[in-house]
């Protein structure tokens, strides 16, 4: 899978741009054969804020948002988020029987 990861307005350490790598090789375990995902790190006056974007087969996108202080508990908040919808049904083929 291939992982963007931007910053907006903001300057962010390579630590932090590892960490939000290894949450979305997380995430991509999770979810049904996803195809791309970005990380948005966008500074928006006092706040932090933490976009995750994935796209999946079938044209769907699941996207989560997460705002904190600071980016690192920002960036827990989205994914948290992104895998409660993943959970949802966006992670997995459903299989339905055809029953006769």
């Amino acid at each position: 899978m291939q992982t963007t990861v931007t910053a907006r307005h903001c300057e962010i350490p390579e630590d932090l741009r590892a960490r939000a790598l290894e949450i979305a090789d997380r995430l991509a375990k999770v979810a049904y054969r996803p195809q791309r995902m970005e990380v948005v790190f966008d500074d928006d006056h006092q706040q932090k804020v933490v976009e995750l974007k994935m796209w999946l087969p079938r044209g769907q996108t699941c996207v989560a948002t997460g705002e904190a202080a600071d980016f690192r508990s920002a960036l827990d908040r989205a994914a948290d988020r992104l895998r409660v919808q993943l959970a949802k049904g966006g992670s997995h083929a459903t299989r339905r029987s055809t029953a006769t």
